[in-house]
Parts: C-alpha cells; sequence; structure tokens
C-alpha cells in the first residue's frame, strides 16, 4: 500500500492509497454466480422476455445507447442476441431471465448454456473468446433488464431514483473512462455508471472491456491526445505508482497546458477508472498494457494512486478491505485532489466532486429503500479484521 501523500478538505476523509473497484461475483464462464451478501439485487422471479426484431439486431442503437454507450451496437452482441432467438424457435422454449445479473432461467438455459459452451471451446485464439464471452454477458444483461430496469440508473423501476440525480457540468480538461467488466454492466449497485448520470456521456465514457466498438472509440480518443494525457486510476505493483501532486505539480508537469476552457482535445486529461471486481482489474490493466504497446510501442500506462478513506458504499456493500473502494468515490478523491493543486483550482472540481458525492449518496438510499421494502438486512457483516488507523 502506498503511503497517502496529500489531504482534501471535503467532508469525505481520504485517508488510503487504493485502488477503487465495483465489487461482484467471481465466477467462470457459463457457471451461475454466488450470492453475494453485499449485492442489492434480489432474487427475482423468472421473467419471459419478448424480443422486437427492429432490424438491428434485435436491439436498436437508441434501446443500446439509451444503457450509457456511445458506441453503435456491438456486431457479437448482435449475433449472440440473433443465435439466441434462433435457438427460442428451435426449440419451441421461451427465454426467461431473472436473479442476479440477469440469469437464463429454465428449458432454455440448458439448450443454450450446451451451445455456447460449444461456441466458446470452437473459438481459434483467446482474443476471440474474450470477445465472445463479453458479449454474451452483455446479451443477456440486455435482454433479462428490457422492461425491469431503468436504463439510466440500472434500478428496478420501482426504485428509479432519476429524478433525484441532479447534472453537473464536468470541467472540459478533463474527461473519464469507466472500463467497466461485462459482468458489472446493468448490476444495480454500480457507482460507476453515476458519472455519465451526473457529467454526460461525453465526459464520462463507458467502455465496456471486450467489446471491439467500445475499446476503439476509448484507443482513438487516446491516440489523438498522445501518452503524455492518459492516466490509470490503478496501483501498478510492478512499476512506480504517482500520487496527484507528483503528477500534476508545475515542476512535473511542466508540460501539460492549462486553460480555463479546453477545446482542444489534444489537450484534455484522460483518466481510466477501472470498474471490475478485484481479480477482474488484473486482466483489464493487462489489456490495456498490450493495447499501449500495440500503439506507442511502450506497455507502461502511467498510473495515479490517491489518498482514499471509506466510501459511504461500505455500509451497504463492503469491500474486500478498507484499502479498497468503489468507481465513484475515487473519482470524487481524484477531483478533490486536483482542486488543490493551484493550476486547477479556478475550475470548479470541489463542486463537481461534490456533485458525484451526492449521487453516491442518492444510490445508496435507493438501495437501502428497496432492502427494507424487501425485509432484508441493511447491514453487512465485515469481511476482514483490519483495524483502521
Amino acid at each position: 500500500m502506498l503511503a497517502p501523500t496529500t489531504s482534501t478538505s471535503r467532508a469525505l476523509a481520504f485517508k488510503f492509497s487504493l485502488p477503487f473497484l465495483v465489487l461482484s461475483t467471481k465466477t467462470r464462464m457459463g457457471s451461475p454466480p454466488r450470492n453475494l451478501l453485499m449485492s442489492s439485487v434480489s432474487r427475482s422471479p423468472p421473467r419471459e422476455v419478448l424480443v422486437e426484431d427492429t432490424g438491428d439486431g434485435f436491439v436498436s442503437l437508441q434501446e443500446w445507447q439509451r444503457w450509457g454507450s456511445v458506441s453503435p451496437v456491438p456486431a457479437t452482441v448482435k449475433q449472440i442476441i440473433e443465435d439466441m432467438k434462433a435457438l427460442e424457435r428451435k426449440t419451441d422454449a421461451q427465454m426467461s431471465f431473472g436473479g442476479i445479473g440477469g440469469k437464463l432461467q429454465g428449458d432454455f438455459k440448458v439448450q443454450e448454456d450446451k451451445k455456447h459452451r460449444a461456441t466458446y471451446e470452437a473459438l481459434g485464439n483467446s482474443e476471440k473468446k474474450l470477445q465472445f464471452f463479453s458479449a454474451r454477458q452483455i446479451a443477456c444483461r440486455l435482454l433479462g433488464s428490457r422492461g425491469y430496469l431503468c436504463q439510466k440508473c440500472w434500478l428496478a423501476m420501482e426504485d428509479c431514483m432519476c429524478s433525484k440525480l441532479k447534472p453537473c457540468t464536468l470541467w472540459h480538461g478533463v474527461r473519464f473512462w469507466l472500463y467497466m467488466h461485462p459482468k458489472d454492466f446493468l448490476r444495480q449497485n454500480n457507482t460507476g455508471k453515476l458519472l455519465w448520470q451526473v457529467f454526460g456521456v461525453q465526459s464520462a465514457t463507458l467502455c465496456l472491456f471486450g467489446i471491439a466498438e467500445d475499446e476503439k472509440i476509448m484507443w482513438d480518443a487516446f491516440k489523438r491526445a498522445g501518452k503524455s494525457k492518459v492516466w490509470c486510476l490503478y496501483p501498478n505493483k510492478n512499476a512506480v505508482t504517482v500520487s496527484v501532486p507528483d503528477t500534476f505539480s508545475p515542476e512535473s508537469s511542466a508540460n501539460l497546458e492549462y486553460t480555463p476552457v479546453t477545446t482542444d482535445g489534444d489537450k484534455t486529461l484522460n483518466f481510466v477508472l477501472l470498474d471490475g471486481t478485484w481479480s477482474n482489474s488484473a486482466a483489464m490493466f493487462n489489456r490495456l498494457k498490450e493495447q499501449a504497446k500495440s500503439v506507442w510501442g511502450d506497455e507502461d500506462i502511467p498510473c495515479i494512486s490517491l489518498n482514499m478513506g471509506v466510501s459511504a458504499m461500505h455500509k451497504l456493500r463492503p469491500q474486500p478491505s478498507w484499502d479498497r473502494t468503489c468507481t465513484a468515490s475515487a473519482a470524487i478523491g481524484l477531483l478533490s485532489e486536483l482542486q488543490l493543486l493551484p493550476e486547477f483550482s479556478a475550475y470548479g472540481l470541489d463542486e463537481q466532486a461534490e456533485a458525484v458525492e451526492d449521487a453516491l449518496v442518492v444510490l445508496l438510499e435507493a438501495l437501502t429503500t428497496r432492502r427494507l421494502r424487501m425485509g432484508r438486512s441493511i447491514t453487512r457483516k465485515a469481511r476482514h479484521n483490519r483495524d483502521i488507523c
């Protein structure tokens, strides 16, 4: 763990340098996730899904982008949905979904499971297998969440919190990239989604791991910006992780040009937030390094550490240890630490951090209200015995 290097004046007390990860279920492909205590998604009865043929792989561009994406409908996702519909017609078994993560249920699940496993094993290389795995996860979540989850906040319709969220303009010199694992896509307790709900999809952009269309958009932006304008908020154990002051102080960042309004995309500071479990984030970070090597000839991705403390979400969804936090809290920490530097103090980053913090409180209240309504506990057993010091 890296030692703290600075503190913030915000109400959120940041004490640790840490990665920020949204906790989800670690599973093998095709196997049902374990029932985690911290999951905010209740067990629900199977729900039938009727997928209308829109002429665009059964999922229209408008529907796809309403979930938060800026990319075209991924070709692999479209193909998997088409294959699932063809199997439904062939077996005369109705698709139905239920439980955590939009899992397939019933007889159709048995038939589809055999088919997708055979397809996966027949793929020729690891890249194709990753793309297929990611696309299938996303396809099932898309179909299983249709008519059940709000497309903006990813909560069940009866728990929609959209009316309580207040949008805020992020300073144009900063752009967040939510590099999200497909198992966290449409997860109700995911906090990364709050960033584009508050700032908009052009300021906080979703990029799904293993989805070629999404990754191309992100890396095209990185190529335009150049390596010196791209950072990952992830402690890299194999390299030196640098604090915000060390990265952006005048003596260490003389090559950066700061202006009150940045209109040149090449001057935008791009920050990648890995949105997945601790174990999944390692694969995601390795993929970033591989792509960096193919683009810049060097797999080194500059990493920034933050002085973080316990997120409000620990009350409902504890992390494996106190030195980890959620994605939204990491964004709050970054904006707060940048605000303390003279070079950034005029851009209102503290107000923008507060907007995300307010959204995090709204999400916590919505999830807590749901648990209480369903008669479920809102306290969570500790996952570790570490003392906070």
